[in-house]
């Protein structure tokens, strides 16, 4: 008779769903009540917002996940097990039911006092943390998601969906309508043209016909929990590496913390395929993985987010400042922490919009290399970023060619990204070359560049172009606020002191601006929306933390 398999405490599954021991349960005891269930009771559904966190003492219970044809099972509890999954620390809305199995008692704690469980005992911290994070990942991986994405590849909008909930982690089920024969079906039970793609089937929200990301998520709840009508201590715009930075150390040193961002947590740095100059990672890390852990870690100490929202201007004229959105609500606070980025410059060739999302694109994702499989493809840019996304896509397109305008790497571009380069077969350099002419008819089919040196052009039989093409910031809404340089850019600490003609409002009051402090008092610059920042994400981040510091400086002078 073999021996019984017992598994190993570093095991995935074991790791995702822990046994607490009697001294671990006695510790969480007094932040929660003991309550008596029965079978058959519904302790939580999905959509359900301020969730409970529930231990089991005794008695059992089933995550179900409900779907368009019954329900299907995600896991059972047993006596020492608990629940949820990463909304727990979020605040967003619930994504699974449960359902008592067999009665017993089961330890209640709210959702603000697990918060202060894991900030105040460091051991069931990262037990529930991992636990959280790991169940996370096997819903977004088996698709265990609380709606029904159905769309085509040809389809910038579907695109755009899937990049901004694959990027904010969020599970859901996927139908191909260019695959799937029985698709057809679906869309007559719900009355859907073919004009309507991309469709979302939503719980909350009935049948949703070619969102905005804006639309999506609201009906998704990613921001109920915001609570609206508070004074903030900080509001940090954006939340790629120095927003989150900024998060994480405001929250931790008990600031009431507001992020805005208008996509997905993580910034041009969210889409990198790999980062291997970061301190402390030396087999490289993603941007995704680097950005969820963030906003994780932000989220632990209480920090809240709000989601595919935009500021559409600052109202400036004083103080609490109000930050009013693209929705029209004003939010107000005593600070802010400015760290929108920049986006890449769309250069200007015709088609150049009528192919985005179907054969041009601006980020490499698991989601386009999918597309590229096999194929020829075009990486436009001399940056980092152009060189992580045409090692990445040479892992699966047949041909990698990167188009660069420059003669030379080594002024842009970190020198093992240019070795990777060099030696992968796969891709080829073009040095001197631009893209002229984009050609096709519903979707990408023909690229066409020409040699800057000689002007001799070619065309090339290729579908798939990313587009890596220097950086404008994101500060239209600050213009009458904060000074700027001639580009765009915010001017910062003393930078202020010989602004251009141009440049905006001068500094007013009798101390000297902070390092990173604009023109506007108790509003600071970081990462790359900040005229003179270093392009680089180690960068960003330290910005993102020093700023706190001088936020609580500023803080003091109210």
């Amino acid at each position: 008779m073999s021996p019984q398999l017992v598994p190993s405490a570093l095991d995935a599954r074991t790791q995702a769903f822990p046994v607490l021991t009697p001294a671990q349960i006695d510790r969480i005891r007094p932040m929660g009540r003991s309550r008596s269930v029965h079978r058959g009771e519904i302790l939580f559904e999905p959509n359900d917002t301020a969730v409970p966190f529930f231990v089991l003492l005794s008695g059992n219970m089933e995550i179900v996940q409900p779907t368009l044809d019954g329900e299907r099972l995600v896991v059972a509890h047993t006596p020492g097990n608990f629940t949820g999954e990463m909304t727990m620390i979020s605040g967003q809305r619930c994504l699974v039911r449960g359902r008592v199995t067999e009665p017993g008692e089961f330890l209640e704690i709210g959702a603000d006092e697990l918060r202060s469980l894991v900030a105040k005992d460091a051991e069931l911290s990262e037990i529930l943390l991992r636990a959280f994070i790991l169940r996370r990942l096997e819903l977004v991986r088996s698709g265990y998601g609380n709606f029904v994405l159905m769309g085509s590849r040809h389809s910038a909008q579907t695109l755009a969906l899937r990049e901004f909930l694959s990027r904010n982690g969020h599970p859901y089920t996927y139908i191909d309508l260019d695959t799937d024969r029985t698709a057809q079906a679906l869309l007559d039970r719900f009355e859907v043209k073919p004009s309507d793609v991309p469709v979302v089937i939503c719980p909350s929200r009935g049948v949703l016909r070619s969102p905005t990301i804006q639309e999506l998520a609201d009906g998704l709840g990613f921001n109920v929990n915001i609570d609206r009508t508070h004074v903030r201590d900080l509001i940090i715009v954006g939340a790629g590496p120095a927003g989150l930075a900024a998060a994480v150390y405001a929250a931790s040193e008990g600031l009431n913390v507001l992020m805005i961002e208008m996509q997905s947590p993580g910034g041009q740095a969210g889409s990198s395929s790999k980062i291997e100059n970061y301190l402390g990672f030396p087999m490289g890390v993603s941007g995704l993985e680097l950005a969820s852990r963030a906003t994780t870690q932000a989220q632990k100490f209480g920090a809240n987010m709000m989601i595919a929202r935009s500021v559409a201007r600052l109202e400036c004229d004083d103080r609490p400042y109000r930050v009013v959105l693209d929705t029209g609500e004003t939010l107000a606070t005593r600070a802010i922490v400015i760290a929108t980025g920049a986006q890449y410059n769309k250069p200007p060739l015709a088609n150049r919009e009528r192919f985005e999302g179907g054969g041009i694109y601006y980020g490499a994702t698991h989601i386009e290399s999918q597309w590229c499989e096999g194929e020829q493809v075009a990486v436009v840019g001399g940056a980092n970023s152009a060189g992580q996304a045409a090692v990445f896509l040479a892992q699966s397109a047949h041909h990698v060619h990167m188009l660069v305008r420059g003669g030379e790497l080594s002024g842009t571009m970190s020198r093992y990204l240019i070795q990777r380069l060099t030696e992968n077969p796969n891709i080829e350099l073009h040095f001197n070359t631009e893209i002229v002419a984009l050609e096709g008819e519903s979707c990408l089919q023909r690229v066409v560049w020409r040699d800057r040196k000689t002007g001799e052009t070619s065309a090339h039989d290729i579908r798939h172009v990313f587009l890596m093409t220097g950086a404008s910031p994101r500060t239209e809404w600050l213009r009458g606020c904060v000074a700027l340089d001639d580009k765009g850019f915010i001017l910062t600490g003393r930078d202020l002191d010989s602004p251009g003609p141009e440049s905006g409002p001068r500094w007013t009051l009798p101390r000297p601006p902070q390092m990173l402090e604009t023109s506007l008092p108790g509003v600071f610059a970081v990462g790359d929306a900040r005229a003179g920042n270093v392009k680089r994400v180690a960068s960003a981040v330290g910005e993102g933390a020093i700023s706190v510091h001088m936020v609580h400086r500023t803080l003091a002078e109210l």
